[in-house]
């Protein structure tokens, strides 16, 4: 059985089609990609599975159970937490409080916020900042710490490299990296395609709201011809 499992799966903003029957599996303890061309339909699956879109049909599983008619707070519950672009810290809290109140607001049995510390080593000397004066890729590195400290069974994450200087960038990736190694299973939505397949094992390409191709990392770096034709790039990092 798969951690989580889409099958024909539609997603609506009031009349607008936007997503058509996608198909995804993921495995616990994996990392995913889900890659696309921007407005492809990636942020929008995402937001399917966490019941952020007004209407969505098919088949949404998640550990055998489906969820496709829960709420956004009660899929939350069940372990699957969002890392949205736009970050969504709390800006007049300090990194200490925000990572608090997501600790406490934890449904199930979250992580002491000092591992927070211990991952994400620059918010450390940052605890008493307010999340306004924390710069773009501080932000995110919150966000993320925000959502990991809360224990998610799935950790969904939204271009969580957009507007970052490539610096920040490579200190994320090491982050991830860390993050992956404590069994954490990751989806990632991604323009940046190097950064993207550096992390997963999987991926899933997606055009204009549906599946165009799947398979291994392995095999997508050997296809240059999707790699310009979907994500428009000639070739993968090696």
């Amino acid at each position: 059985m798969s951690l989580l499992e889409l099958e024909d799966v539609n997603a609506f903003y009031g009349n607008s089609h936007v997503i058509f029957d996608v198909d995804m599996t993921v495995e616990q303890n994996e990392v995913v990609a889900l890659l696309g061309r921007n407005g492809a339909g990636k942020t929008t699956t995402l937001r399917a599975i966490t019941g952020t879109v007004p209407r969505r049909e098919g088949r949404i599983d998640f550990r055998g159970e489906s969820i496709v008619n829960d709420t956004v707070d009660t899929i939350s519950k069940k372990g699957i937490k969002l890392v949205p672009e736009e970050r969504r810290i709390f800006p007049t809290l300090t990194v200490q409080e925000n990572l608090v109140v997501a600790h406490d607001s934890s449904s199930g049995d979250p992580r002491p916020v000092e591992e927070m510390y211990e991952i994400f080593s620059v918010l450390d000397d940052l605890r008493e900042n307010r999340g306004r004066n924390l710069s773009g890729g501080e932000q995110q590195m919150l966000s993320v710490a925000r959502a990991l400290v809360q224990d998610p069974d799935l950790l969904l994450l939204d271009e969580p490299t957009e507007g970052l200087a490539p610096v920040i960038v490579e200190d994320l990736t090491e982050i991830l990296e860390d993050i992956v190694s404590r069994d954490v299973t990751v989806v990632i939505t991604e323009q940046n395609v190097d950064f993207a397949l550096s992390l997963s094992e999987r991926a899933y390409i997606i055009e204009s709201g549906e599946n165009a191709w799947e398979g291994t990392i392995e095999q997508l770096r050997d296809r240059d011809d999707l790699l310009e034709q979907y994500l428009s790039v000639g070739a993968a990092a090696d």
